[in-house]
């Protein structure tokens, strides 16, 4: 006896993506789905935590805005500052701002500002390749190992490829393979239509450009 959908539950995953509904047990009839957009919504990347930056960033300033504070309560209370913060506040008044220390430290200082605000303002998480919506409530997204092992598997199902190789961007797919008993060029037009429906079929909401090459295998002596 065959089981319904709900019976045998309304879950799946796919290989290397995230658990996500069955789309069959919300609706039978499959939507049409369009490169970037889907029934469910646009599918936005999901952002990285960054908890190693963030805690990093946490301590270093825990750790500088404490000794400061110890040592501005020190003074107040009438002892005489630390020798770093004598030794700081002299540097900083007698050096020019075109000294090459100055520029140094102003240019570190700039540096770490700014990829502060890369991380803050950027998403990150660029190996999960964002898939198709076909629900508002569901976010599913594809790892890129696991959609260049598909586009391999694909690659060697085509007829004279001997050997593929798949290295996958989020916006580009590049597909060299290896052709060993069919002509390079009847080989070449058969790896790029399947890997067009390869990329189609993995679902992904930006699909990357897929690009094709192919050899001979290299004669040995």
């Amino acid at each position: 006896m065959s089981e319904t959908p709900e019976q045998n539950g309304a879950t799946r995953a796919g290989s290397g993506g995230v658990l996500e509904k069955d789309p069959r047990v919300l609706d039978p009839t499959p939507p049409e789905r369009g490169p970037g957009l889907a029934p469910g919504g646009r599918a936005h990347r999901f952002w990285s935590a960054r908890r190693i930056p963030a805690a990093l960033t946490a301590l270093v300033l825990l750790g500088a805005s404490g000794l400061l504070l110890y040592d501005v309560v020190a003074v107040r209370a009438g002892h005489r500052a630390m020798a770093w913060r004598r030794t700081l506040a002299r540097e900083l008044a007698s050096r020019p701002l075109d000294d090459t220390w100055t520029l140094v430290g102003a240019g570190v200082a700039a540096a770490l500002g700014l990829w502060l605000l890369l991380l803050a303002l950027t998403p990150g998480r660029r190996r999960l390749l964002q898939m198709n919506k076909v629900h508002p409530d569901v976010r599913a997204v594809l790892h890129r190992k696991a959609a260049a092992l598909v586009l391999r598997d694909r690659a060697m199902e085509v007829p004279g490829v001997q050997s593929a190789k798949v290295r996958l961007k989020r916006r580009k797919a590049k597909v060299r393979a290896v052709a060993h008993f069919r002509d390079v060029d009847e080989v070449r037009t058969d790896l790029r239509s399947a890997s067009g429906r390869a990329v189609e079929d993995l679902g992904l909401a930006r699909p990357p450009k897929v690009s094709v090459k192919v050899v001979r295998p290299r004669r040995k002596g």
